[in-house]
Protein backbone atom coordinates (compact mmCIF):
# COMPACT_ATOMS: atom_id res chain seq x y z
CA UNK A 1 0.00 0.00 0.00
CA UNK A 2 1.44 3.39 -1.04
CA UNK A 3 1.47 6.55 0.88
CA UNK A 4 -0.09 9.65 -0.09
CA UNK A 5 2.51 12.40 0.05
CA UNK A 6 1.94 15.83 1.44
CA UNK A 7 1.65 18.48 -1.43
CA UNK A 8 4.06 21.46 -0.44
CA UNK A 9 3.62 24.39 -3.04
CA UNK A 10 6.67 25.71 -4.82
CA UNK A 11 7.14 29.21 -5.14
CA UNK A 12 9.07 31.30 -7.74
CA UNK A 13 10.69 35.08 -7.78
CA UNK A 14 7.07 35.81 -9.05
CA UNK A 15 5.32 34.69 -6.79
CA UNK A 16 7.83 36.52 -3.93
CA UNK A 17 7.37 40.02 -5.91
CA UNK A 18 3.14 39.25 -5.92
CA UNK A 19 3.06 39.64 -2.18
CA UNK A 20 1.16 42.73 -0.71
CA UNK A 21 3.43 45.46 0.43
CA UNK A 22 2.94 45.37 3.42
CA UNK A 23 4.20 41.26 3.94
CA UNK A 24 8.11 40.67 4.70
CA UNK A 25 9.11 37.16 3.19
CA UNK A 26 11.99 35.36 2.00
CA UNK A 27 12.08 32.66 -0.28
CA UNK A 28 14.54 30.10 -0.13
CA UNK A 29 14.58 27.16 -1.80
CA UNK A 30 11.25 27.87 -3.52
CA UNK A 31 9.55 28.08 0.30
CA UNK A 32 8.22 31.55 1.30
CA UNK A 33 9.16 31.94 5.18
CA UNK A 34 7.48 35.10 6.93
CA UNK A 35 9.05 37.57 9.14
CA UNK A 36 7.85 39.40 12.06
CA UNK A 37 8.53 43.13 12.66
CA UNK A 38 11.70 43.78 14.21
CA UNK A 39 12.20 44.48 17.93
CA UNK A 40 13.80 47.64 19.08
CA UNK A 41 16.69 45.82 19.85
CA UNK A 42 17.56 45.01 16.39
CA UNK A 43 16.40 47.79 15.35
CA UNK A 44 19.49 49.42 17.40
CA UNK A 45 21.89 47.15 16.26
CA UNK A 46 20.70 47.68 12.90
CA UNK A 47 21.20 51.08 12.90
CA UNK A 48 24.18 50.98 14.48
CA UNK A 49 26.15 48.76 12.79
CA UNK A 50 24.49 50.21 9.12
CA UNK A 51 26.00 53.60 10.23
CA UNK A 52 29.61 52.69 11.68
CA UNK A 53 30.05 50.55 7.94
CA UNK A 54 28.29 53.25 5.97
CA UNK A 55 30.67 56.06 7.44
CA UNK A 56 33.65 53.57 6.81
CA UNK A 57 32.78 53.03 3.09
CA UNK A 58 32.38 57.02 2.56
CA UNK A 59 36.17 57.41 3.85
CA UNK A 60 37.36 54.98 1.42
CA UNK A 61 38.20 54.26 -2.53
CA UNK A 62 35.83 51.59 -2.51
CA UNK A 63 32.95 51.00 -4.99
CA UNK A 64 31.31 48.75 -1.74
CA UNK A 65 27.57 50.25 -0.70
CA UNK A 66 25.92 49.10 2.44
CA UNK A 67 22.28 48.54 2.14
CA UNK A 68 20.19 47.91 5.11
CA UNK A 69 16.63 46.08 4.99
CA UNK A 70 14.16 45.99 3.43
CA UNK A 71 16.82 45.44 0.71
CA UNK A 72 16.17 42.24 -1.65
CA UNK A 73 19.20 40.28 -2.89
CA UNK A 74 18.39 37.60 -5.66
CA UNK A 75 21.62 35.18 -4.41
CA UNK A 76 21.82 33.47 -8.07
CA UNK A 77 20.91 35.04 -11.64
CA UNK A 78 19.57 32.17 -13.01
CA UNK A 79 17.13 30.97 -10.21
CA UNK A 80 14.00 31.75 -9.44
CA UNK A 81 13.75 29.85 -5.91
CA UNK A 82 15.77 32.03 -3.64
CA UNK A 83 15.42 35.80 -3.20
CA UNK A 84 15.96 36.92 0.28
CA UNK A 85 15.92 40.25 2.90
CA UNK A 86 19.26 40.21 4.77
CA UNK A 87 19.45 43.11 7.95
CA UNK A 88 22.50 44.38 5.86
CA UNK A 89 23.99 43.65 2.59
CA UNK A 90 27.33 45.26 1.43
CA UNK A 91 27.90 44.87 -2.15
CA UNK A 92 31.21 45.96 -3.73
CA UNK A 93 30.38 45.00 -7.11
CA UNK A 94 28.44 47.54 -8.97
CA UNK A 95 26.74 45.51 -11.64
CA UNK A 96 25.08 43.59 -9.42
CA UNK A 97 22.76 46.29 -8.19
CA UNK A 98 19.62 46.34 -9.89
CA UNK A 99 16.28 48.39 -9.29
CA UNK A 100 14.83 45.86 -7.42
CA UNK A 101 18.28 45.41 -5.20
CA UNK A 102 21.00 42.87 -5.77
CA UNK A 103 21.49 39.96 -8.32
CA UNK A 104 24.35 38.02 -7.04
CA UNK A 105 26.29 37.14 -3.92
CA UNK A 106 26.61 40.48 -1.33
CA UNK A 107 30.22 40.69 -0.05
CA UNK A 108 29.51 40.73 3.52
CA UNK A 109 25.89 39.79 5.06
CA UNK A 110 24.81 40.66 8.33
CA UNK A 111 21.77 38.94 10.22
CA UNK A 112 20.64 39.90 13.52
CA UNK A 113 18.68 36.89 15.41
CA UNK A 114 15.20 37.24 16.60
CA UNK A 115 14.31 34.06 18.44
CA UNK A 116 11.68 33.24 15.82
CA UNK A 117 14.39 33.00 12.80
CA UNK A 118 17.49 31.73 14.55
CA UNK A 119 17.26 28.11 13.24
CA UNK A 120 16.57 29.89 9.82
CA UNK A 121 19.82 32.11 10.29
CA UNK A 122 22.24 29.92 11.93
CA UNK A 123 21.44 26.90 9.72
CA UNK A 124 19.44 27.41 6.03
CA UNK A 125 20.62 30.77 5.62
CA UNK A 126 24.02 29.74 6.60
CA UNK A 127 24.36 27.26 3.68
CA UNK A 128 22.93 29.12 1.21
CA UNK A 129 25.07 32.13 1.77
CA UNK A 130 28.20 29.59 1.45
CA UNK A 131 26.47 28.36 -1.64
CA UNK A 132 26.61 31.61 -3.06
CA UNK A 133 29.56 32.46 -2.18
CA UNK A 134 28.92 35.28 0.15
CA UNK A 135 32.45 36.26 1.13
CA UNK A 136 31.71 36.88 5.32
CA UNK A 137 28.34 36.34 7.44
CA UNK A 138 27.62 37.97 10.64
CA UNK A 139 25.22 36.02 12.72
CA UNK A 140 24.30 39.10 15.49
CA UNK A 141 22.65 37.06 18.57
CA UNK A 142 21.09 40.21 21.14
CA UNK A 143 19.59 36.82 23.22
CA UNK A 144 22.85 35.57 24.20
CA UNK A 145 24.97 38.39 23.08
CA UNK A 146 27.08 36.88 20.84
CA UNK A 147 28.21 37.11 17.39
CA UNK A 148 29.39 34.57 14.86
CA UNK A 149 32.02 35.59 11.95
CA UNK A 150 31.60 33.39 8.97
CA UNK A 151 34.64 34.32 6.53
CA UNK A 152 34.41 32.20 2.97
CA UNK A 153 37.72 30.24 2.31
CA UNK A 154 37.77 28.32 -0.69
CA UNK A 155 34.17 26.50 -0.10
CA UNK A 156 33.52 26.50 3.52
CA UNK A 157 33.10 29.31 5.64
CA UNK A 158 35.63 29.39 8.69
CA UNK A 159 34.11 30.48 11.94
CA UNK A 160 35.05 33.16 14.76
CA UNK A 161 33.18 33.57 18.08
CA UNK A 162 32.45 37.10 20.05
CA UNK A 163 30.35 38.76 22.29
CA UNK A 164 28.08 42.33 22.12
CA UNK A 165 31.44 43.66 24.09
CA UNK A 166 33.84 42.99 21.49
CA UNK A 167 35.96 45.05 19.30
CA UNK A 168 35.22 43.00 15.66
CA UNK A 169 37.46 43.30 12.38
CA UNK A 170 35.54 42.93 8.98
CA UNK A 171 37.57 40.08 7.36
CA UNK A 172 36.96 41.56 3.85
CA UNK A 173 38.80 45.19 4.43
CA UNK A 174 41.65 45.78 6.11
CA UNK A 175 41.00 48.37 8.44
CA UNK A 176 37.62 48.12 9.69
CA UNK A 177 36.35 46.99 13.04
CA UNK A 178 33.01 47.19 14.72
CA UNK A 179 33.63 48.11 18.50
CA UNK A 180 29.91 46.70 20.24
CA UNK A 181 30.71 48.19 23.17
CA UNK A 182 30.11 51.48 21.78
CA UNK A 183 26.49 49.86 21.17
CA UNK A 184 25.24 50.15 24.67
CA UNK A 185 22.57 47.45 24.85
Amino acid sequence: MSEALAHTNIYTEEDYYNLSENVRAELIDGQLYYMAAPSRVHQKILNFMNTEINIYLRTKDVPCEVYPAPFVVKLFSEDDKNVVEPDISVICDPDKLTDRGCTGAPDWIVEIISPTTSSHDYIRKLNLYADAGVREYWIVNPIDQSVYVYFLEEDKFRTTAYTLQDKIKANIYDDLWIDFAELEL
